[in-house]
């Protein structure tokens, strides 16, 4: 076994990331950072019915969106290739003629009738249906006159009586009956290998050291050790990382929030905000502290740290992370997040230039506030943009009703004319407002508030007014006046 520490993520292509996939695969990342080791990254192809190439771009985008660049592998090549099941072929055959050649696999030709006859004789005993070995002994001779007219598919003969053995790094010592895994198929009758065969050779030949992935393996672990045992190759460390759950505790799904990082990712979400939750699904860092770096978990991750318990998906917490990380990010990149939404919802044009794009700095400058996610912001960005709103706030048409209102408004365009506008001089000109007509501040504020939105709660007074200028102040004043 190599030395160094070398891991894996080894998907099949038969759809988008899923978010157990990334949680897998920042895992395998964290531990090989933090182990001066090597990332692989092999595509597990051999559903030649539901793989496809879109699937398999869809995977490496998600992954370079996530920061998790693999050292080894498809598209980046190494001593190992081909990284891609369907191009490996001849390597799995070399291994399915020793494994023939020693006793330890064999051909099989029943036909999906017999096999399920062998299960139905099971289901009449009380047992679980199963294969029953009928192929186990034949002769040469009934072999080939079988093979004439009937398909095989390759068998592993497990040995009766053994107790499997597994060293799991999370879960400990576990243990599985032989008696209970029955021969299974190693390779098809179309020739391509199973999972449980191919991982093993993969793995192998690539000296994989450490093998982490998700808990649902764990049944498909003694089956493969008994591959390892047979060819005499060497075993990787397991570590089996518990499931990820839904908070009502049942198997997560798209009831328990959006199952793939593409979605998170048309979402607005941020890659730091999702690799920092998924972290925390499954692995208890010491403390209280949950916001990481990506330097930070590198340093701190340790498989004696992974839970055997379930993970819970909560996504509250998820976009509270999120926030977070929006609301400490560089407002040029919100901003660009930002465009293709507004645009979407008509706020913004096709074509933005620089100026108007340091005004959009602004608004989204105060609409991350109140966002979990980018693409919420259309829905807090309308009082910037819409000058002619009607009042449709009893509470705003009934504050602009006051006596003291004409005055405020006009002083309040003297000043905004003559000053500088920043939030801190926006500050100071309302609390002169309150001071030169003598007013308290509910008097003064409320109605220019529901002059400049129609509404009578929105963002601060002091980061609007700013945005809005003198000119579209005036004009909003102009308009809400004319409703009452």
């Amino acid at each position: 076994m190599h030395n160094k520490v070398r891991v894996r993520f080894a998907p099949s292509p038969t759809g988008p990331l899923h978010i157990g996939g990334a949680r897998s695969v920042l895992f395998n990342y964290l531990f090989a950072r933090g182990q001066n080791g090597t990332l692989v990254l092999r595509i597990e192809d051999t559903d030649l019915e539901r793989s496809s190439r879109e699937s398999e771009e869809n995977i490496k985008a998600s992954l370079r969106w996530l920061g998790l660049n693999w050292d080894e592998g498809i598209d980046v090549g190494g001593p190992y290739e081909p990284y891609r099941q369907t191009e490996r072929l001849d390597v799995y055959e070399k291994y399915v003629n020793q494994l023939l050649a020693s006793g330890h696999a064999y051909k099989c030709y029943c036909t999906e009738e017999e096999l399920e006859e062998q299960r139905e004789v099971c289901r009449q005993k009380g047992e679980l249906p199963r294969y029953l070995n009928r192929c186990r002994k034949l002769t040469e001779k009934e072999q080939g006159e079988l093979a004439k007219n009937r398909k095989s598919v390759v068998r592993f003969r497990v040995p009766a009586g053994e107790v499997i053995r597994i060293d799991d790094r999370v879960r400990g010592i576990v243990t599985f009956e032989s008696d209970g895994i029955g021969d299974f198929i190693i390779v098809k009758s179309d020739g391509i290998p199973t999972y449980n065969f191919a991982v093993v050779i993969d793995d192998a030949t690539m000296e994989i050291t450490h093998v982490i992935r998700g808990e649902e393996h764990l049944t498909n672990t003694p089956r493969q050790i008994l591959i390892y045992k047979a060819l005499g190759l060497p075993e990787p460390s397991f570590a089996h990382v518990s499931l990820i759950l839904g908070k009502d505790k049942s198997k997560m799904s798209k009831r328990h929030g959006d199952t793939s990082v593409e979605q998170y990712i048309k979402k607005g979400y941020l890659p730091e905000a999702l690799i920092n939750f998924l972290a925390l699904m499954g692995w208890a860092p010491e403390g209280e502290e949950e916001i990481f770096t990506m330097e930070q978990l590198i340093e701190k991750f340790s498989l004696d740290r992974v839970s055997k318990s379930p993970a819970v998906f909560d996504m509250e917490k998820l976009n509270y992370i999120n926030g977070y990380y929006i609301r400490n990010s560089s407002i040029e990149l919100l901003t660009k997040m930002a465009i293709p939404y507004l645009q979407e919802a008509g706020y913004v044009p096709a074509q933005v230039d620089a100026e108007y794009e340091k005004w959009l700095q602004g608004v989204v400058g105060v609409a991350r506030n109140y966002v979990s996610y980018m693409a919420e912001i259309p829905e807090y960005v309308d009082v910037f943009f819409n000058d002619e709103f009607k009042m449709e706030d009893d509470k705003a048409l009934e504050a602009l009703k006051g006596e003291q209102v004409p005055d405020v408004l006009r002083v309040l365009q003297e000043k905004v004319e003559k000053r500088a506008l920043h939030p801190e001089e926006v500050k100071d000109i309302l609390k002169e407002i309150c001071t030169d007509l003598n007013l308290g501040g509910k008097k003064v504020f409320m109605p220019i508030r529901a002059a400049l939105t129609g509404k009578t709660k929105g963002p601060e007074m002091h980061d609007l007014i700013p945005l809005l200028g003198p000119e579209r102040i005036a004009k909003r004043i102009n308009n809400s006046l004319s409703q009452i």
